[in-house]
């Protein structure tokens, strides 16, 4: 296999995750199966061909956005670059956010806390992922458990308790003291799902989990030392001692911003154990060996394999009543692996991946997973060595001091660099759960710029948590319907209900509501427009359908810009200064008019890169 052709593998969307190629309700076994048969792979490609229209990659049309993106692309990247230069008169300003870099001549924007963090731990975590899948290896040679149980919980006690131990130990060393808030805090949890009667336990689940959000926020991760103060005297005996607890705080002191993905993990156990008690008798997937099934879990079971269950039979079929151990629920909530960021699996699917490992996980795959993860990691330094965006953004710059070119280049460059720092440690520990033999969803579906709907963006940005919400929270909401007004205003309250919660669920912060707000406020647009222009109505005018579509994707584009700029980058009055500062003359007004116009050209790549999709059998609803 020559370069090119490695290439192409390394970036084909089943390398970067099966659950975009194959269905979620088809065993990954069958793909597998189906891989060497002729008539299989004919019946699909004639499928495929039918779904979507004829390529347009040689048509006129599209040589004519070759030639814009042959002009504007490079001078996209040539414009943050040029105010990126020693050269610039601004440069002094900002200079002292930067590190000297390793690309020889140039310095790094390493303004970022969040990737300077996981760049200055880099090492360590190349080295966990590493060590603790030889670590599990040389656990599994030495830990037999006993073979009476089936294969599947023998496979389960062997991983949970290693997953138990190696969690205690990992959360001590990365948290110190405040290991034992973290497991207090789980306890409780427990015992909440466990203990109280069952009509009980959703609503205490949130109010528990979401109050400890707003706790953990307030006291900043329960501070021994803040605590002391408000039961003693300001700087007593008690205060003394909880500053020199506090200082025991283990590598990452600040464990309660990393807790955030762990409520996840609690609301999942908590609501799989609660919808499991009047499924358990059905669905159960293991009988227990002292006693017989009953007739509807047979019926239930037929024609199950346990060993072979697609993504959406573990998801949704609950764990055995046995699994739902204080035991399995720390080794699945300290999972290491996905501790710190992600991505999310709910515990019905950690619990069945760890009694059978699933098919998807295959080394040559994850290999190139893995080189597909350098490359990223790659094109980060190199725009970082380059594009000194975040550093001019912190120095507090004169932003009518910028062209308007310059300023909707800073801003659209920032975002790229968000994306980046969040794409690579999710990458980078799901790399580390599949190396471990579990097979998380990948967060982060296409690449930032290749997004031309509200809503479909949010199902590709962070996926694993959008499916969480939709599991946890947009489901027992009601879900959404636009079929008539009153159906629209009760979806639109939904989705207000879920976006406070995302917002929340990040920071405590009001500029996050904003964002949070501002997102369901501009799907609103989509949904109108799609209500007024169903598609069935322009079966007959393709074209103008498409160049309708496009025309909306475009203002789509601008708001999620500006959404994401005001929650992530620089808040809302710094989104109003740089509008103000685009828009003061009327050079401002035509950049923007050429904007869009490069924009629409933009857009209709991106529709057309799904058309290629479809013709290859995949269709991705993001």
């Amino acid at each position: 296999m020559g370069l090119s052709s490695y290439l192409r593998k390394v970036y084909d969307l089943d390398t970067l995750d099966t659950r975009f190629t194959s269905s979620t309700s088809v065993p990954y076994q069958t793909v597998i199966d189906a891989r060497d048969d002729p008539a299989v792979e004919r019946e699909a490609a004639a499928r495929a061909r039918s779904s979507a229209p004829p390529p347009k990659w040689r048509t006129p049309e599209f040589f004519l956005y070759y030639m814009v993106f042959i002009v504007v692309v490079p001078y996209m990247f040539w414009v943050a670059y040029d105010v990126s230069r020693p050269s610039d008169p601004r440069y002094p300003k900002y200079e002292k956010y930067l590190s000297d870099g390793w690309i020889p001549g140039r310095k790094i924007d390493n303004s970022d806390a969040q990737y300077r963090t996981f760049r200055g731990n880099f090492p360590i975590m190349t080295g966990l992922l590493i060590f603790h899948p030889l670590l599990r290896k040389a656990w599994e040679s030495v830990y037999k458990p006993s073979a009476r149980g089936a294969r599947g919980s023998t496979r389960l006690d062997q991983r949970a308790t290693f997953d138990f131990i190696f969690a205690i130990a990992f959360i001590v060393i990365l948290h110190g003291i405040s290991s034992f808030k973290i497991l207090a805090i789980l306890t409780i949890n427990y015992q909440l799902a466990t203990k109280l009667p069952r009509k009980y336990v959703p609503a205490a689940t949130w109010i528990f989990n979401i109050g400890t959000l707003f706790a953990n926020e307030l006291t900043m991760g329960y501070r021994l030392q803040l605590l002391a103060n408000w039961v003693g005297p300001p700087w007593g005996p008690l205060a003394h001692w909880g500053y020199w607890l506090d200082r025991w705080g283990g590598i990452l002191t600040r464990w309660d911003i990393l807790f955030n993905i762990t409520i996840l993990r609690l609301i999942s156990f908590n609501l799989d154990y609660y919808w499991s008690i009047d499924k358990r008798s059905s669905n159960s997937l293991e009988v227990s060996a002292h006693s017989p099934p009953s007739p509807m879990s047979l019926h239930t079971k037929k024609g199950l394999d346990p060993a072979s269950l697609s993504e959406r039979d573990r998801i949704s079929i609950p764990a055995d009543i046995k699994d739902f151990s204080f035991r399995n629920y720390v080794a699945y909530a300290l999972y290491a692996p996905l501790y710190i960021a992600g991505p999310i699996i709910t515990f019905n699917d950690y619990i069945s991946q760890s009694k059978y490992r699933a098919a998807s996980i295959e080394w040559p795959r994850t290999i190139r997973y893995g080189v597909r993860f350098l490359l990223v990691l790659l094109a980060m330094e190199l725009i970082l060595h380059y594009d000194y965006v975040g550093a001019i953004s912190k120095a507090a710059p004169v932003w009518s001091d910028y062209t308007a070119a310059q300023l909707s280049l800073l801003s659209f460059f920032n975002l790229h660099i968000i994306w980046l720092k969040l794409l690579l440690p999710w990458r980078m520990f799901r790399l580390w759960a599949l190396v471990d033999g579990i097979d998380p969803p990948e967060n982060m579906v296409r690449c930032v710029s290749n997004n031309y709907s509200t809503q479909l963006f949010w199902r590709a940005w962070h996926r694993s948590y959008n499916r969480w919400l939709i599991r946890y929270i947009y489901i027992p909401l009601g879900g959404s319907s636009f079929r008539s007004w009153q159906s629209s205003v009760k979806s639109v309250v939904t989705y207000l209900l879920v976006f406070t919660f995302v917002a929340l669920w990040h920071d405590i912060k009001l500029r996050l509501l904003i964002w949070g707000w501002l997102i369901v406020i501009f799907m609103v647009p989509e949904w109108t427009a799609s209500y007024l222009f169903p598609k069935r109505k322009w079966e007959s005018r393709p074209t103008e359908y498409r160049m309708l579509c496009c025309i909306g994707a475009v203002g789509n584009v601008l708001m999620m810009i500006s959404a994401n700029l005001v929650g992530f980058a620089v808040g809302l009055d710094g989104l109003q200064s740089i509008l103000s500062s685009i828009l003061h003359d009327w050079s401002g007004v035509f950049f923007i008019l050429t904007a869009c116009i490069c924009l629409f050209v933009g857009v209709q790549i991106m529709f057309e890169i799904r058309e290629s999709e479809k013709r290859k059998g995949v269709v991705m609803k993001c």
